[in-house]
């Protein structure tokens, strides 16, 4: 049995990103991809199970992973975005799914390993079953990036996306060990503007710990204390991907340390990835140097 401190389960994607100034740039993108960068970045060993067609495999040379922890399984479509942004800072966008890949479940996962957590790095309603998070929380921790169920698409205009509310938030809530929302989700999620009574709320429902991002700062709750740690990137050049390293380096970190740690490492990851874009590809000892230079009170 192949261990691993995380198990990722989504989709890759190819993305079209345009930004404010009309400049389009396509290269890979989601969850899976980010999120695992960053969790090895931090000299974690982590797994992606995702689902790709045969005729877009190449996407698969951008993980930064190791070939042998990456289980692709065929897929009759691949998922591909478009993100229009209107901002410099990118926090207003439009984002559309040109096509979405195959539903993943539990039994996608292979029977060979084991994670510690199991994260559900989704991008839009569909991408999951009904029954992951239950199988899931039969084999250990689950992380739940909340996107994968507010974001959902409409293909009969165009693949536009729009956000609703989870349906099945109170039933499956209490099965999430680690839940991350941005403040826009978590005001879906609980009607609150105050992200720090957003967690709250969100724990009072169930989940273990609560992790928000913000363009500011990042937030994270486990029932005791709310703690916060500010954002300080010196340029935004890698917005896209922000939560999915905060997520990522968050969990993974807290299997051995606490949430003031956890966080502050998170968040000084993110950081540091928000200054080039794509996939962080920096290692643990540039990203504790980051810390000092730029988080020399914590």
């Amino acid at each position: 049995m192949k261990h691993y401190d995380s198990i990722l389960i989504g989709h890759i994607t190819v993305d079209a990103n345009t930004d404010h100034l009309g400049n389009t740039v396509k290269g890979p993108g989601g969850a899976v991809l980010y999120s695992s960068a960053a969790a090895k970045a931090l000299g974690h060993k982590v797994a992606v199970v995702t689902k790709v067609s045969e005729a877009e495999k190449d996407r698969l040379a951008a993980f930064t992973i190791p070939a042998e922890d990456v289980y692709c399984l065929p897929s009759e479509k691949s998922t591909n975005m478009e993100n229009v942004y209107f901002t410099a800072d990118k926090e207003r966008r439009r984002t559309v799914c040109l096509s979405q890949g195959d539903v993943l479940s539990a039994a996608d996962v292979p029977a060979d390993i084991e994670g510690d957590i199991y994260h559900i790095a989704g991008l839009i309603v569909g991408d999951y079953d009904a029954n992951i998070i239950p199988d899931l929380a039969k084999r250990g921790k689950v992380a739940v990036d909340v996107q994968g169920y507010l974001r959902h698409t409409d293909f009969s205009k165009g693949g536009e996306m729009f956000f609703e509310d989870w349906k099945e938030k109170m039933e499956l809530l209490p099965l999430i060990s680690f839940l991350k929302t941005d403040a826009a989700e978590a005001e879906i999620l609980t009607g609150l503007t105050d992200r720090a009574e957003a967690a709250k709320l969100l724990y009072s429902w169930g989940a273990k710990e609560v992790l928000i991002t913000h363009n500011t700062e990042v937030l994270a709750y486990d029932g005791k204390e709310i703690y916060t740690c500010p954002i300080r990137a010196r340029n935004l050049s890698g917005r896209t991907g922000r939560g999915d390293t905060t997520f990522s380096s968050y969990i993974t970190e807290r299997l051995t340390h606490s949430v003031k740690d956890a966080l502050l490492t998170a968040t000084a990851t993110v950081s540091l990835k928000m200054e080039k874009p794509g996939a962080i590809t920096a290692n643990r000892e540039e990203i504790e140097a980051y810390i000092r230079e730029m988080y020399p009170e914590f």
